[in-house]
């Protein structure tokens, strides 16, 4: 009896040892799909967003460069819409592959939270995907359209494009802004029983987080463009058309960065009313207190729930957040250390974007007021020429790409550990499927090999011209479509091109581009063709085809 007792306690110490081993196993096994379903969503996200930024941005800039020149006919604005115009659709095919793969991830990587929050962002979901076939279909259009329809008919298919692309930031960040304000939904016993329609569009963060992201996508698009033309202008191609495409980038930028400052100062007060955990975590409060100060810069010591290092402004943010040196501000100590965001990662990603923000309006105000001297002076350009400058507007661009990166790793760190805030955490909502990491490889080697084949197209495209020693010697071109109109009865057909370039050796030696006198009386797009003024024929092969084109069109 004895020995069978023993026995009988070795088998069920060594079947609790089994159980408690199984159990950290399949603990460790959870944590690390967690963390793989993390970062896979993390790449996607910051893959998908860098091209999710052009798709808004560019169609507008196109829509003022491209209307300049249906107004003026000047060839320096249809180079850059040719230009723009085939970079926009690379970035707008790569974004739509990232895109698809992670609309498939939601599903793929946090069932439950599908599950349960599903029908709630449904809407916005479904949305978002009939604003990009809006944009899809008309952006097909717009590129085979070039020959196709007139020059005004061909601009006005842009208008679609660029509201479709507003239009689906709109529908993805109220589905955001829900995850982190949820509410106008009522659950029991942890299903949605009922939800308004329109609970997305309801949240409270929603339209300050929309404001935020357009006026980015804006300052992404522009600073890019900018920086492209500011190498240009380095490298000694001072002319007209990178003079331009200059301008109108840093005129986008210089706009929005002071605005941007504004609507972030409106946003951080509604996050610290809906939000207070993400705030404290933002500005490194520990514990909470009135005459709060703000901390500029420093490291986060979650031991003494401090900043360390940092430059502190004291009772600022109390009266930043409540007007008032006595407003409270809710420390991180007022939840449990396990509801509390990683407050070392958001402290430092706020201030990369608040300090990347404050050197671009810097830059905007510094140029403003160059701007404006040299206008009294009544100097030509009127913006700055000097390699600082031009220096300091190439940095613009990835400057304003990297502080918009880090304001989503303030959104979506400050929610932490919740997927939806203060209902569902992110280890509830993540998948218990194995094979985590090959699922994470294969998307890394997705977007890595989509990354180079964008930057070879690119890099193709960048020196393809146009090249400007005078005028355009290399335009854009697009496929060689015929024209789809037949003759006029009695007429004959116009004879096909023999090139789309026009013919460099025949092009005026100048410093700039032919302006508005150098209109073309052709139909289409044939402006780059067309003789300037007192160059009739000029030994350029096929000289006056485009007026018979225009006539038998």
């Amino acid at each position: 009896m004895v020995q069978a007792a023993a026995v009988l306690t070795d088998v069920a110490v060594f079947s609790h040892v089994e159980t408690l081993s199984l159990a950290a196993d399949v603990t460790r096994a959870s944590a690390l799909s967690t963390d793989l379903a993390r970062a896979q969503t993390a790449i996607s996200l910051a893959f998908h967003i860098c091209f999710a930024v052009f798709g808004v941005g560019m169609p507008w800039l196109l829509l003022f460069v491209e209307g300049r020149w249906v107004r003026t006919r000047d060839p320096v604005w249809l180079a850059l819409t040719r230009k723009w115009s085939k970079a926009f659709a690379v970035l707008f095919a790569v974004g739509a592959v990232s895109g698809t793969a992670l609309s498939f991830e939601f599903g793929l990587l946090w069932p439950a939270f599908m599950a349960r929050y599903g029908g709630v962002l449904g809407l916005s979901f479904t949305l978002e995907g009939f604003a990009f076939f809006t944009e899809a279909i008309f952006i097909g259009m717009y590129l085979y359209g070039w020959k196709r329809l007139s020059p005004r008919a061909h601009w006005m298919t842009l208008w679609p494009i660029a509201i479709a692309g507003t239009m689906s930031t709109l529908f993805i960040i109220t589905a955001n802004a829900w995850m982190n304000t949820p509410g106008h939904i009522t659950e029991v016993d942890g299903k949605v029983v009922s939800a308004e329609p329109f609970a997305p569009f309801l949240a409270a963060t929603a339209p300050h987080q929309l404001v935020h992201m357009l006026l980015a996508a804006l300052m992404c698009t522009g600073g890019i463009v900018a920086g492209v033309y500011a190498v240009g202008l380095l490298r000694g191609r001072r002319d007209a058309y990178h003079q331009r495409g200059l301008r109108v980038g840093l005129t986008v930028l210089l706009v929005c960065a002071p605005l941007q400052l504004v609507v972030g100062d409106i946003a951080a007060r509604v996050v610290g009313e809906k939000q207070p955990i993400k705030l404290a975590a933002m500005e490194g409060i520990g514990h909470t207190q009135t005459h709060a100060p703000l901390t500029i810069g420093g490291i986060y010591d979650e031991e003494t729930g401090e900043v360390r290092h940092g430059i502190e402004i004291p009772n600022l943010l109390s009266l930043m957040e409540g007007f008032s040196a006595d407003h409270e501000i809710t420390g991180l100590s007022a939840v449990p250390p396990e509801e509390r965001p990683d407050a070392r990662q958001v402290h430092l990603a706020f201030n990369v974007m608040v300090g990347l923000g404050c050197a671009l309006i810097a830059f905007a105000g510094a140029t403003g007021i160059a701007v404006w001297r040299r206008r009294r002076r009544g100097e030509r350009p009127l913006l700055p020429t000097g390699r600082p400058w031009l220096w300091a507007a190439v940095a613009s661009g990835p400057a304003s790409v990297a502080a918009m990166m880090a304001g989503w790793e303030v959104t979506e760190g400050g929610r932490q550990p919740w997927i939806v805030y203060g209902r569902m955490r992110v280890d509830e909502a993540v998948t218990t499927t194995e094979g985590m990491p090959v699922i994470f490889t294969g998307t890394v080697l997705l977007y890595l090999g989509l990354a180079v084949a964008l930057v070879l197209i690119l890099r193709r495209m960048a020196t393809g011209g146009p090249v400007l020693g005078g005028a355009i010697a290399e335009t854009t071109t697009t496929p060689d479509i015929p024209d789809a109109r037949p003759a006029p009865a009695g007429q004959p057909a116009p004879a096909p091109e023999a090139s789309a370039r026009p013919d460099a050796s025949a092009l005026p030696e100048q410093s700039a581009l032919p302006g508005g006198s150098a209109r073309s009386e052709a139909s289409g797009f044939d402006a780059l063709t067309t003789e300037p003024p007192g160059r009739p024929g000029a030994g350029r092969p096929g000289a006056g085809r485009a007026g018979q084109e225009g006539d038998a069109r």
